[in-house]
């Protein structure tokens, strides 16, 4: 698996970074009083005590990537971020975007940042919405995040495959989603938060080398 390693090496050694979330309404925390970027940032204190960083939210209920794209530099680039998530797919899957235009938008900003920037970058998909046309329509754009993420050699949190997981582990799906079988729930965006935070998972060996480093 591949990992943010220099984020999560200034995470360890307590440097000061700056994380930035692009993205949706997911990310922004939609009707919740939690959303993943904040049970993220709880896990990120615990897993690395010593750290010092900041998770800007730049989520936007409706957004879509294209619009993601256009807002880059005020909203992503002005923080001047070490690491960049990057969550899109379901708006733009049924908001008339063909899955290439979406991998074009995403490309576009995955290029935008490394022109600007010296950061890590983590694309993220969206929830589970249950066995049905729709999340199989929803899934192809997934997919085209899972091939950026080959072609730019940068990790990709699944959080859709995620969600499975956990439904075939005995999860209920209605427990995961708000009543428009969409938005998650407070217990949705923790494991949303969940599959994100397996990126940044060390062992405790190299813990304990870069402590005695």
């Amino acid at each position: 698996m591949i990992k943010p390693t220099r984020t999560i090496n200034n995470l360890i050694s307590g440097t000061p970074i700056t994380i930035v979330a692009l993205g949706d309404s997911l990310t922004q925390g939609w009707m919740v009083s939690k959303g993943y970027i904040d049970f993220l940032t709880e896990m990120l204190r615990i897993k690395f005590s010593e750290s010092r960083f900041r998770l800007v939210n730049s989520g936007i209920p409706g957004d879509t990537a294209d619009s993601g794209l256009y807002r880059l530099i005020g909203d992503v680039l002005y923080y001047n971020p070490d690491c960049v998530f990057i969550q899109y797919a379901i708006n733009d899957a049924f908001s008339g975007f063909t899955e290439q235009q979406f991998k074009k938008n995403i490309k576009g900003i995955i290029e935008k940042i490394n022109e600007n920037a010296d950061t890590d970058i983590i694309l993220i998909t969206s929830g589970y919405i249950g066995d049905n046309d729709d999340n199989r329509h929803v899934e192809k754009y997934y997919h085209q995040l899972a091939v950026l993420g080959e072609d730019y050699r940068i990790p990709v949190a699944l959080v859709h495959e995620y969600w499975k997981k956990k439904i075939m582990d005995g999860i209920p799906l209605e427990s995961l989603v708000q009543y428009d079988g969409v938005h998650p729930t407070e217990g949705g965006y923790r494991l949303m938060a969940e599959a994100v935070m397996k990126l940044f998972e060390i062992n405790e060996k190299r813990q304990s080398d870069e402590g005695h480093a």
